[in-house]
């Protein structure tokens, strides 16, 4: 297998709105893939079709080689999901909660090595209620990482973090990704992408307005131009 992710030709739409309109992608193996696109691009959506969480109205969607909307836990726990919206229970403590979701899984990470390599003791007394928003994104990666996923969904990882987490999330996907994880990030950030991507990808209107290397994306232009000559086109 030599693609993670595929999506070809997916729509999805919420009343009158496309979220996805034709959206195509892949991500491949052992590679970090960085997503960008403006708020309503179909970022989010597109990873919710991707873990099963939503399913399309038209299109095929694989993972691993199967369609996670019907894929059975085998396949579930080879994937590792860090949603904007990480659905921690409120009233429990981190560690706590991070030994209790290991031991859904056969062989899990250990938890205390997973937790501290993401600073997670530091607040392990306080309740998920009273995180501040780069404690939680702390915490929803942790999580992420208890399965040894062989793949790894992002959503917005180090969005509230400070410089020094953003540079720990970093040095982590590249760990992951040199020990052969798959990794897909979505992302606001040009930095961000030009700095973890071995394989980009623009989305803008529900679609893939660009797609490939960092180099063959940009063509040596500056990554930001880029991006908004593309998302404006695609918003057009």
């Amino acid at each position: 297998m030599t693609t993670a992710v595929r999506l070809r030709d997916v729509r999805r739409s919420f009343g009158a709105v496309h979220a996805l309109d034709g959206l195509t992608w892949s991500a491949p193996v052992g590679r970090v893939t960085a997503v960008l696109g403006p708020n309503g691009a179909g970022k989010t959506t597109a990873i919710e079709c991707a873990v099963g969480l939503q399913r399309p109205e038209s299109g095929t969607v694989r993972v691993l080689g199967a369609d996670p909307a019907s894929a059975g836990p085998d396949h579930r726990a080879r994937v590792g999901v860090m949603l904007q919206a990480g659905g921690l229970p409120n009233g429990a403590k981190p560690l706590s909660l991070l030994r209790h979701l290991a031991r859904l899984y056969a062989t899990p990470a250990d938890v205390t090595a997973t937790a501290t390599r993401l600073g997670v003791p530091d607040f392990a007394r306080t309740t998920v209620r009273r995180l501040s928003g780069g404690q939680k994104q702390r915490l929803s990666l942790a999580a992420a990482l208890l399965g040894r996923p062989e793949l790894l969904f992002l959503d917005e990882p180090t969005a509230g973090l400070d410089p020094h987490g953003r540079l720990d999330v970093w040095d982590l996907v590249r760990e992951l990704r040199d020990g052969g994880t798959s990794v897909i990030v979505t992302t606001h950030s040009f930095e961000e992408a030009e700095r973890l991507a071995d394989h980009l990808v623009i989305v803008s209107g529900g679609r893939t307005v660009a797609e490939g290397s960092l180099a063959d994306v940009t063509g040596g232009r500056r990554l930001e131009d880029v991006y908004f000559e593309l998302t404006r086109k695609g918003r057009a």
